[in-house]
């Protein structure tokens, strides 16, 4: 029993002792840190250069991590990021030996207390000139100090809009000392590049890379050199919105316009299809615009969309022409020769047009035209029964007058058959010069009805050519603008 007393109160005195160590050893870190704290800064100035020899350079080393891509204005060309900046320098008044702390190595102070380097970005778009984040500041033993701030910046980037929306930008944030010369402070890139593992991927922009070059740039103001560092952001933009939302419609749109050649003249609509989709298309067009800055540089959907509204201008005049064209009626010229030929023989057959009022089918075709032979030709022998009936009564009635006037001369006879049978003769005269007069009405309005046809087959043709010709030049126009996208 007292073993097992005993036990269980060496078990309890062990614990209580691993609970209070640390708080004690804590307290204890704490008391040397104050005192710590307390004799560095007591003699200390954040006015100076923390060197012991003013001839002597500091070096600062500058890390960018890049943690977001806040907004890209392309009209504006301000680039707004978010990035984590660490500098890290030494300073030879805040040193100390850390056996002399309990092996106190690091400290985190204000880091308006210590000298800080005026590093800013040259290239800043932004009014605001406020001073950097008052993060804490990590001091080791050895004078080492490293400066961690969080930073939104807006930057100015010269923004290439000629492939939009498949175009990729480089953007530059330039860092660098604001007073003091390389002979002062010298700034060393602590990567090659910026980081990137802590990036949060952008709706709209990838990241390819982005590389860090050192520059030791002399201006005209001084003679000492002034170093640099500049990083080098590579974006690549993501095209599937502007491809749904800009570029799609207008190729859509686009291929509605060779259809206005295929609606009927008589329809009324054709110039008004063209105008709509020219609306369209302008609508788009001040959508970009908006987007784009005002630059010389049009961008490859502007391009797109300027050609293809320029085509659809054409079309639209193009389609008055013909519509004047259709409605040639019997007061206009002949068809010339040269046009029947091309246009009525030869391109009639390429596009498959055939006369007014006809389609495809070919028996149905058929069977018309035998119809309307039957009937030309039933017409043509009733009117020839008609005159050959109509010259034998006159006939018969020129043989009636002379045999009257035979009778008349040799008996003298007056009666009223001989003057029924001479009013019966000058009505079939009449008759006959009323007959020809009809049929010379019919057989002219045939001639004009068939001019206008001609002019509207000719209309028809024209149509369907031109049809064709802007279907191609459409489906070349989007595979050029999809080939430079590629």
């Amino acid at each position: 029993m007292k073993r097992n007393s005993l036990s269980s109160f060496s078990v309890s005195l062990w614990l209580l002792f691993t609970a209070v160590m640390p708080q004690a050893v804590e307290s204890a870190k704490g008391k040397y840190a104050h005192m710590l704290f307390n004799e560095l800064f007591e003699d200390y100035s954040n006015a100076l250069r923390p060197v012991e020899d003013t001839d002597k350079v500091l070096n600062v080393t500058l890390q960018i991590t890049l943690s977001q891509i806040k907004d890209m204005d392309e009209r504006n060309q301000i680039l707004s990021a978010y990035l984590w900046i660490r500098q890290s320098w030494y300073d030879a008044y805040l040193k100390w030996d850390k056996d002399k702390y309990d092996g106190l190595d690091s400290i985190r102070i204000p880091s308006n207390l210590v000298w800080r380097p005026d590093i800013v970005l040259y290239n800043k778009a932004d009014d605001d000139f406020s001073e950097p984040v008052n993060t804490n500041v990590v001091l080791r033993y050895d004078g080492k100090i490293t400066w961690d701030a969080p930073a939104i910046t807006k930057s100015s980037c010269v923004v290439d809009v000629s492939y939009f929306p498949f175009d990729s930008q480089q953007c530059n944030l330039t860092f660098g000392s604001w007073t003091y010369n390389g002979n002062q402070v010298d700034i060393i890139n602590s990567l090659d590049s910026g980081d990137l593992s802590d990036f949060v991927e952008d709706v709209e922009w990838e990241i390819h890379g982005m590389p860090a070059v050192k520059n030791v740039i002399t201006y005209g103001c001084c003679s000492e050199p002034y170093p640099d560092v500049t990083f080098t952001l590579i974006l690549k933009r993501k095209s599937s919105f502007y491809i749904f939302n800009l570029l799609l419609p207008c190729i859509l749109i686009s291929f509605l316009a060779p259809l206005g050649f295929y609606l009927p003249a008589d329809s009324g609509e054709k110039v008004s299809l063209g105008i709509t989709v020219l609306l369209a298309l302008t609508v788009f067009q001040l959508m970009v615009a908006e987007i784009m800055p005002p630059s010389e540089n049009v961008p490859l959907i502007g391009k797109y969309y300027i050609a293809t509204m320029t085509m659809i201008t054409a079309s639209t005049a193009l389609t008055i022409i013909i519509m004047n064209l259709h409605h040639c009626g019997s007061e206009a010229k002949p068809v010339p020769q040269w046009a029947r030929v091309i246009i009525l023989d030869y391109m009639s057959k390429i596009f498959f047009v055939y006369d007014v009022g006809e389609n495809c089918t070919s028996p149905k075709r058929e069977k018309e035209e035998q119809h309307k032979l039957e009937g030309d030709n039933g017409y043509q022998r009733r009117h020839k029964e008609v005159r050959s009936h109509l010259s034998n009564r006159n006939h018969d009635c020129d043989l009636k007058e002379k045999f009257n006037g035979n009778l008349n001369k040799s008996y003298g006879v007056h009666g009223e058959n001989v003057r029924e049978t001479v009013n019966c003769c000058s009505c079939y005269k009449t008759l006959i010069k009323n007959i020809e007069y009809i049929a010379n009405c019919v057989r002219d309005h045939k001639a004009n009805r068939a001019k206008g046809i001609e002019w509207k087959k000719v209309a028809k043709v024209m149509d369907r050519f031109f049809m064709w010709i802007f279907f191609i030049m459409v489906f070349f126009m989007s595979v050029l603008i999809i080939g430079k996208a590629a």
